[in-house]
């Protein structure tokens, strides 16, 4: 499975779903986040030990030759094992593409520090994941594209963000990864963001129906019981604000659809601040262990 374009590629994926429109081109990458928009993980302070002897000397250089590109800018160590990083791989991932464009002059620049840490961020974690074991089958990446992208199919996903089908399905396979990840080092159940209910006719705002009955109770899940047309428990997080209104297995109204909206999007929220707690101390558990040597522009 190819790394390349991970942070840049999953940033994006996750724009794609927060704003249900699809990017143009790449971002330098920040840090790696899936799609579903829940992967937050710290900022590049704090996470690894910068070394200083033995540093890399880019010898006071800002840009690069087409023949220098595999040229070291930076080392990092990880389980006993130090791994150069080329000034090639790190501009794939910020460019998104294996094929770089140059400056007018026909030299690259060479890769800003948060670059190459992002690079060496998401080659560590995705080692690890590896290490467990994970990987993304053909039919987890055609589902993640159809199903959390809302996109047809590869062509349309190299498309949207400006890269081409094999880019693409890297950047895919590396998110499904990570979402697998995330799964087994995190407990938190986050479940998929409500839908807010449809909004009524105007003059029927009052009115109960069946469909905002639906709606509320496929909201309440255990806390009611069906059978008895009644609440099952009143601990439930919904009792407290949903007890007020009139409920039944027939009908609700829209003004008691909306309080449950607003309860369940409460707990997605609490469910998300926990996941991102949960998946912030793996990835300093992980990143705390590792060593990077960045390479200098001083003489």
């Amino acid at each position: 499975m190819s790394k390349k374009s991970a942070a840049a590629g999953e940033k994006n994926l996750e724009r794609h779903v927060a704003t249900e429109g699809g990017g143009h081109g790449l971002p330098t990458p920040a840090w790696v986040a899936i799609a579903v928009a829940t992967l937050v993980v710290g900022v590049l302070a704090g996470h690894f030990l910068l070394g200083g002897a033995g540093t890399v000397s880019l010898g006071g250089r800002t840009t690069l030759g087409p023949g220098e590109l595999d040229a070291t800018v930076a080392t990092y160590t990880a389980n006993g094992t130090t791994t150069a990083v080329t000034a090639r791989e790190v501009l794939e991932e910020v460019q998104g593409s294996p094929t770089l464009t140059a400056n007018e002059d026909g030299t690259y620049d060479v890769p800003a520090a948060s670059d190459v840490l992002s690079y060496v961020q998401n080659e560590v974690i995705l080692a690890d994941a590896a290490a467990r074991g994970l990987t993304a089958s053909d039919e987890e990446v055609d589902a993640f594209v159809t199903g959390t992208m809302g996109l047809a199919d590869m062509a349309e996903v190299a498309s949207n963000y400006g890269i081409s089908e094999d880019a693409a399905r890297s950047m895919i396979e590396d998110a499904v990864v990570l979402s697998k990840l995330q799964s087994e080092v995190t407990t938190a159940e986050l479940g998929d963001y409500p839908t807010a209910p449809a909004e009524p006719a105007e003059g029927e705002e009052d009115v109960a129906t069946p469909e905002y009955a639906d709606y509320v109770i496929g909201l309440l899940g255990d806390e009611w019981d069906a059978d008895a047309d009644d609440w099952a428990r009143t601990d439930g997080a919904y009792y407290a604000t949903l007890s007020g209104y009139e409920i039944s297995n027939d009908a609700a109204t829209y003004a008691a659809a909306s309080a449950a909206y607003s309860v369940a999007a409460n707990e997605y929220q609490t469910a998300s601040a926990q996941l991102n707690e949960e998946w912030n101390a793996y990835t300093d558990g992980v990143l705390s262990k590792v060593t990077v040597q960045l390479g200098t522009l001083a003489e």
